[in-house]
């Protein structure tokens, strides 16, 4: 069962940038499909960004196409969300998920597995 830690939330100032990180523990991270959401305070989580487990297929919320952009390096078994032109719209605690042999999910019913969660705070 594959286990998965976040990193790199934090405060930024709108405008700024932040690299989010999510390394997982299964030395077959090659074989997961990897999404990140994100849940604002008060509010459902939401679906922010998808990579399939072959690295090809990507997807994107409408609110951060063109700012954010996912990607995997299987060697570290990690996957990344940059995050650019933050804005304060973008606070929420960020989740990243993992499904076997995936697509660039967006639904999250598609993950199996889960991280903790990391804050990512913008300030105005």
């Amino acid at each position: 069962q594959v286990q998965l830690v976040e990193s790199g939330g934090g405060l930024v100032q709108a405008g700024g940038s932040l690299r989010l990180s999510c390394t997982a523990s299964d030395g077959t991270f090659r074989n997961y499909a990897m999404g990140w959401f994100r849940q604002p305070p008060g509010k459902e989580r939401d679906f922010v960004a998808a990579i399939s487990w072959s690295g090809v297929s990507t997807n994107y919320a409408d609110s951060v196409q063109g700012r954010f952009t996912i990607s995997r390096d299987n060697d570290k078994n990690t996957a990344y969300l940059q995050m650019n032109r933050l804005k304060p719209e973008d606070t929420a605690v960020y989740y990243c998920a993992a499904a076997r042999f995936g697509a660039s999910y967006v639904r999250s019913e598609n993950y199996g597995y889960w991280g903790q969660g990391t804050q990512v705070t913008v300030s105005s």
